[in-house]
């Protein structure tokens, strides 16, 4: 439906659509016609939306901070849960991953060749020499947040450090490469590059995702891709990027028991960093970490 130009903007913003997103539109629909792929408008986040994000990343980012004070050898990755479920509703917001889909936990907690989507138990104690991925997601009023971290235990072998430390490059590449009005293919080109210099290997069958008003939006982030293919990145869009990079080779298995806890096929060990970022009109700018 064509929008007049002093008609309030389709975005929510109050503003005159002239003021607003109608440059935005002629960028976007001369796109569509060269054949691109472009994001629908419930993709972009307006004012009240970004400030509502913004406010529960301060919280995920709380989480994280807590956690990496407090992250110990000896420490069950229930103690991390509790902590998470704790802190989150503390500060009036909820744990995303509790209940999603039958997850029965606040937060993912992945020790070495766990790929993601680790389950918390009083039974996993954290190891001297153990790499663990503790992934956050929060819902503030209705708002989601998404990121993790790694950290690693005690002594960690070389091999673990390094591997933690290039796939922590392989996001902070990944975020370098987006621009806006450029292409989702453009960040697993990236990423994939950096990480097979360094003799690893990208998980594939798990990849980044829109975040804001829901858990999981379009696009789909692919850690693997071509450079100028998938969607458009346009300013206003909020993605999460998450490589999971192995030691090994890229296969990995779910556990048939709970469902959730995804392996190394090869038994290699496996890394995690994920940030969320903005688009914004002169490049990104990172929401949660």
């Amino acid at each position: 439906m064509e929008i007049k130009r002093n008609s309030k903007c389709w975005c929510g913003s109050g503003k005159k659509y002239k003021q607003c997103h109608e440059e935005f539109d002629q960028k976007l629909f001369a796109l569509a016609r060269q054949g691109k792929i472009v994001p629908e408008r419930k993709l972009i986040k307006n004012e009240k939306d970004i400030l509502g994000i913004k406010k529960s990343a301060a919280i995920n980012d709380g989480v994280l901070d807590r956690i990496e004070k407090e992250i110990h050898v000896g420490m069950s990755t229930e103690e991390i849960d509790q902590l998470v479920y704790q802190y989150t509703v503390q500060h009036g917001a909820i744990p995303a991953p509790l209940n999603y889909e039958g997850f029965p936990k606040s937060v993912c907690t992945s020790i070495n060749h766990e790929v993601c989507h680790g389950i918390p138990s009083k039974d996993v104690i954290l190891k001297d020499g153990d790499i663990v991925n503790v992934d956050v997601s929060t819902i503030f009023h209705g708002y989601y947040s998404d990121a993790s971290r790694m950290f690693m235990i005690g002594n960690v072998s070389e091999e673990a450090r390094k591997l933690v430390q290039v796939t922590k490059e392989c996001l902070q590449i990944g975020i370098e490469a987006v621009v806006p009005w450029g292409h989702v293919g453009d960040i697993g080109a990236a990423i994939m590059e950096h990480a097979h210099k360094n003799g690893y290997s990208v998980v594939r069958v798990f990849a980044g995702h829109g975040v804001g008003n829901a858990f999981h939006e379009d696009p789909i982030v692919s850690h693997v891709g071509v450079k100028g293919t998938g969607m458009v990145l346009a300013p206003g869009m909020m993605i999460t990027i998450e490589p999971m990079i192995n030691a090994g080779e890229y296969p990995v298995y779910v556990d048939k028991e709970n469902g959730w806890t995804s392996y190394t096929k090869d038994g290699s060990l496996s890394a995690q960093w994920e940030h969320t970022i903005l688009i914004t009109e002169k490049g990104v700018e990172i929401i949660a970490k």
